[in-house]
């Protein structure tokens, strides 16, 4: 387990915060379709808080693209970078996410984030400002629609229907098991949203959501627990 400190130039303030998002939004590429589905490496990262002891936990989980089996895995741990403010989450996730991606011990491939791309108010949520700063494909599956609206997808399992901001498609609505809600995916960076869905499909043979996110979720909660008590000590 890694354990992370803040870096020292990173935003204090909604403002800086908002204008970094702004610098790094114009380097986002979307003219690229990304891995195939169901090949090499694909990685999924998940954090985890513990607001009243001011720690956060992230994990990254690679897994064999095509059996879904556990390649690799790392985790982070560090403080709470940036206070919570909608659209700007993450600032409180990218360091320990960072982090947990540079210890593993293999290249990621895919990255898939627990949260949102173009499907951000600012059409540049995690997934983008992750790929962005380490240049890897990245998507974002998220498990409600944020502020946009959708119309439901037919039932069966693989219908799809747009992510809409107003008439903009920011991503889609893409049921994963026959009947169940469905996950919002959208794209991080140099992945096409067709690409994205079809990447999420494959990932999720049996539950609503990726096994990417499935597991960095179980592995970051433990973290969590595990390093709360060591560094609250501090």
């Amino acid at each position: 387990m890694t354990t992370v400190c803040t870096p020292a130039d990173w935003p204090g303030t909604e403002e800086e915060a908002r204008a970094v998002q702004d610098a790094l939004r114009a380097r986002v590429v979307l003219d690229e379709p990304g891995p195939p589905p169901g090949t090499g490496h694909v990685t999924g990262v998940d954090v985890a808080y513990d607001d009243e002891r001011d720690v956060v936990a992230a994990a990254a989980v690679v897994l064999d693209a095509a059996t879904l089996d556990v390649v690799a895995e790392a985790t982070a741990v560090g403080r709470i970078s940036f206070p919570y403010v909608p659209g700007l989450l993450a600032f409180r996730e990218i360091p320990t996410v960072l982090a947990a991606l540079e210890a593993l011990p293999c290249a990621p491939g895919l990255v898939v984030c627990d949260g949102y791309g173009l499907a951000h108010p600012r059409r540049f949520g995690l997934a983008s400002h992750l790929g962005v700063l380490t240049g890897l494909p990245t998507v974002g599956v998220a498990k409600n629609p944020f502020t946009f609206t959708y119309d439901e997808p037919a039932a069966p399992r693989g219908s799809t229907s747009p992510l809409l901001a107003g008439r903009e498609e920011v991503g889609r609505a893409l049921r994963t098991r026959q009947g169940v809600k469905p996950v919002f995916v959208s794209v991080g960076h140099r992945v096409s949203l067709d690409n994205a869905c079809a990447h999420t499909l494959a990932l999720a043979p049996a539950y609503r959501l990726p096994e990417t996110t499935r597991r960095a979720d179980a592995l970051c909660r433990r973290a969590l627990r595990e390093a709360a008590p060591a560094l609250t000590a501090d």
